[in-house]
């Protein structure tokens, strides 16, 4: 698209991520990073997104009064733009036509704006100038304009090694000034990478696997295991609120709450207590995938780490596996509970994750849990059982919840 010319405006600059480097379907990409954009921003206001190249440029549509204009909505919108999958980074700018003469008047009262905010004392200038018929060339623009900012504001000196600030000069149709990078998630746009099922608990590793999957563009819809009244509303709560932490980056989720609380009871009276944790994972796993084939989601996710707990043991994952027609995925399945831990305190989940309120999963689990089961364990473990039967009982209790 087209970049807009008229008069100074506040705009945003979002560079794209590695889908830059994609061939003939970075079309693709390209209109699904632009929809999230959009579907990001929707509650804060309208915009438009011209793009060029690697970059977007987004703009409110209303002239007056600007909504990027407001320090306050200027936050809310580059926080909602740092969590879109995809974007590697942010940065607000000012947008005018002109010259050098308009460069360095307007990057003048820039300029001054940061110091009056920020308190700078040094700086430098980094330009780029993409429209070649510009008379001056990128290190002449630096050169020029640094040497009339510091003739207008001699309080201020250059540092080119670890400067305070850095003023970005972009010469393209327009004139566009920046000073600040934020960074984002970067990762694939949510959408192109077809859709998955987390298997969500209330715990740390869960909401962090489905995280790392959004960020390698999986739409995700979510099943969550309650067993009331051996846990509580607030559990479910908690999983919910999950649920809308991550919906902040990987768009809206469907949450399926399974009442699992028969299915429980029925295991723990008839599977022997060293296998209750994998004959459990097993029922949870064939009503996972029934939910998700329903979704048309193409694989499961879940927060196992090889080795964490006994029933993510090499031998418990192979016979919890081996009962789904579908993928498993396990993006967490190398990496300890520290690495987990940074991503999910990073994301905002982490807190929410700590609160006191237990999953069915440790309501409901073994004191001396076989650590290595054979299929022979499992054959024999689930010889009392009626699969299908508790399979169906499952599925027919399913709460949905639109996150």
């Amino acid at each position: 698209m087209e970049e807009r010319t008229g008069t100074i405006s506040n705009v945003i600059l979002a560079r794209i991520g590695e889908i830059a480097l994609k061939g003939l379907n970075r079309g693709r990409f390209e209109h699904q990073l632009i929809s999230n954009v959009k579907i990001a921003l929707r509650d804060i206001g309208t915009f438009s997104i011209f793009q060029n190249q690697s970059r977007l440029w987004i703009e409110d549509i209303a002239d007056i009064p600007s909504l990027l204009a407001d320090d306050f909505t200027m936050t809310k919108v580059l926080d909602a733009l740092t969590k879109v999958f995809g974007l590697v980074s942010v940065s607000p700018a000012v947008r005018f036509p002109g010259g050098m003469k308009e460069i360095i008047n307007h990057s003048l009262s820039f300029v001054r704006d940061e110091m009056n905010r920020e308190g700078h004392k040094t700086f430098k200038v980094d330009a780029k100038r993409g429209n070649k018929q510009f008379p001056l060339r990128s290190p002449e623009i630096c050169t020029e304009l640094g040497k009339e900012i510091l003739d207008a504001i001699p309080e201020l000196s250059v540092d080119v090694h670890n400067p305070d600030f850095v003023l970005f000069v972009e010469v393209r149709d327009d004139i566009y000034i920046y000073s600040k990078i934020i960074y984002g998630h970067r990762g694939l746009p949510v959408g192109t990478s077809g859709k998955g099922m987390l298997m969500l608990s209330g715990g740390i590793d869960s909401p962090v696997a489905g995280y790392m999957m959004a960020s390698r563009g999986m739409k995700l819809n979510a099943v969550y295991f309650h067993a009331h009244p051996y846990t509580s509303d607030r559990a479910k709560e908690k999983v919910i609120r999950l649920a809308q932490i991550l919906r902040e980056y990987a768009g809206e989720i469907g949450l399926y709450v399974v009442n699992f609380t028969d299915v429980q009871l029925e295991l723990f009276r008839n599977s022997p207590q060293d296998m209750l944790t994998v004959t459990m994972r097993r029922i949870m796993i064939r009503i996972a995938q029934s939910i998700a084939v329903k979704c048309d989601c193409k694989a499961l996710i879940t927060g196992d780490s090889l080795g964490q707990v006994a029933s993510q043991t090499l031998e418990a994952l192979v016979l919890t596996d081996e009962v789904s027609t579908i993928p498993v995925f396990r993006p967490l399945i190398g990496q300890d509970k520290e690495y987990t831990t940074q991503i999910a305190r990073r994301i905002g989940t982490y807190e929410t994750s700590i609160l006191p309120f237990e999953d069915c999963c440790t309501v409901f689990v073994a004191k001396h849990p076989q650590t290595r089961p054979k299929k022979n364990h499992i054959i024999f473990a689930e010889k009392n059982l009626d699969i299908e039967q508790l399979v169906q009982k499952g599925l027919e209790s399913v709460e949905h919840i639109r996150i």
